[in-house]
């Protein structure tokens, strides 16, 4: 059964409100704790600490995008002990090896695991298959390494970001005009389609600017210091940035069972099961001659080809396949034209840069990593 001693959901208030306060200021106004209200759920309290501050800023941050927390608390003082972040998905496909599951998840591009040891094993696994064939919608809760720890149907009619309905596809005109262009800017506009290697160099520079500081994670930031999850957004505010310069970048995707090395996670590498980057063509020193370079600052510091950002994600049996940079999540919602979801998917992902940041390894990058 699920932790009697745990909550998910939406938080609906916080009491002081901060509004008008500062969650340091909240913090001092009430020593004995803050209130914090879930829906259909019994008041629970953080009390000063070292880490409380941020941690109040997550939860109001988590109320107002409506999206859900999970917190442990002390069953006598009622006091938060953990906060972790759910995630909103339907399951995709499960795999199961002799000592883990490991789960892929629509909402996610990370692989997800339930360890055969995890308290409640066969509940949670029976939960996900049953999920898996339902396509029922869950919130699910994994540790900072993706370990599962709570599976629970999420009682709300759509869950976050949920797009209307299939897009339109394009019409004949469209079509016509799109394979007119990519021909056009792949051969013969080579000068103004694509770019010099300096200029590919100074828009990559341009990107990791944008870079979250972990432990305040000011909006608009891009937090690729968060490589777990979320380079769909990541990539598709990066196009748009780079569009905003003069730029015509595209986009290239990877499958397989990828993992990645990588600074900025305490267990140094990262288990995907695809991922995205923006592409730039750059001109070489011969006439007409071209290549796309990656633009991936949560793994490089510079722009890379193909063959260097296959080669970095582990897995030589995984395919590439480039698309247009218009396109979103292929599999989920494949248009995106106002930001609205990338917006809102950084504005989470932030928010699981700063909860990392939190804890006893503190934020990324980790010396420790090779």
């Amino acid at each position: 059964m699920p932790n009697e001693n745990a909550i998910v959901g939406l938080v609906t208030g916080i009491e002081p409100s901060l509004e008008n306060r500062t969650a340091e200021a909240a913090l001092r106004e009430r020593p004995d704790g803050v209130e914090v209200s879930f829906e259909q759920a019994p008041v629970v309290r953080l009390v000063p600490g070292d880490i409380a501050v941020g941690t109040l800023e997550i939860l109001e941050q988590l109320r107002r995008i409506r999206q859900p927390a999970y917190v442990e608390f002390d069953p006598e003082t009622r006091a938060i002990v953990r906060l972790l972040i759910p995630l909103v998905s339907r399951v995709e496909t499960i795999r199961e090896d002799s000592d883990v599951i490991r789960i892929r998840l629509e909402a996610s591009h990370a692989i997800h695991t339930l360890d055969r040891n995890t308290p409640d094993y066969d509940e949670l696994r029976a939960t996900l298959v049953e999920a898996e064939k339902s396509r029922e919608t869950l919130v699910i809760t994994d540790t900072d390494d993706h370990r599962i720890i709570d599976v629970r149907p999420w009682p709300h009619e759509r869950f976050p970001h949920e797009p209307p309905g299939p897009a339109r596809p394009p019409g004949l005109l469209m079509r016509i005009w799109k394979w007119f262009h990519h021909w056009c800017c792949r051969w013969f506009c080579w000068f103004w389609c694509c770019h010099s290697s300096a200029r590919a160099q100074a828009l990559f520079n341009q990107m990791s600017t944008q870079t979250c500081s972990p432990l305040t994670v000011p909006s608009p930031c891009i937090p690729f210091l968060y490589p777990d999850n979320g380079c769909w957004a990541r990539a598709h505010e990066m196009c748009r940035l780079m569009q905003l310069q003069g730029a015509h970048p595209r986009k290239v995707w990877i499958d397989g069972w990828l993992i990645t090395p990588t600074r900025n996670h305490p267990n140094c590498e990262v288990h995907w099961s695809w991922h995205v980057a923006p592409t730039l063509c750059v001109r070489r020193w011969w006439p007409f001659s071209v290549r796309d370079m990656v633009i991936d600052p949560s793994l490089f510091t510079m722009p890379v080809t193909l063959a260097t950002w296959k080669g970095a994600q582990g897995d030589p049996s995984a395919t590439l396949t480039p698309s247009a940079a218009s396109l979103y999540w292929r599999t989920y919602m494949p248009t995106d034209p106002g930001y609205i979801d990338t917006t809102n998917q950084l504005a989470y992902y932030r928010l699981q840069l700063k909860n990392r940041s939190l804890q006893p390894a503190g934020p990324p990058p980790y010396a420790f990593c090779p």
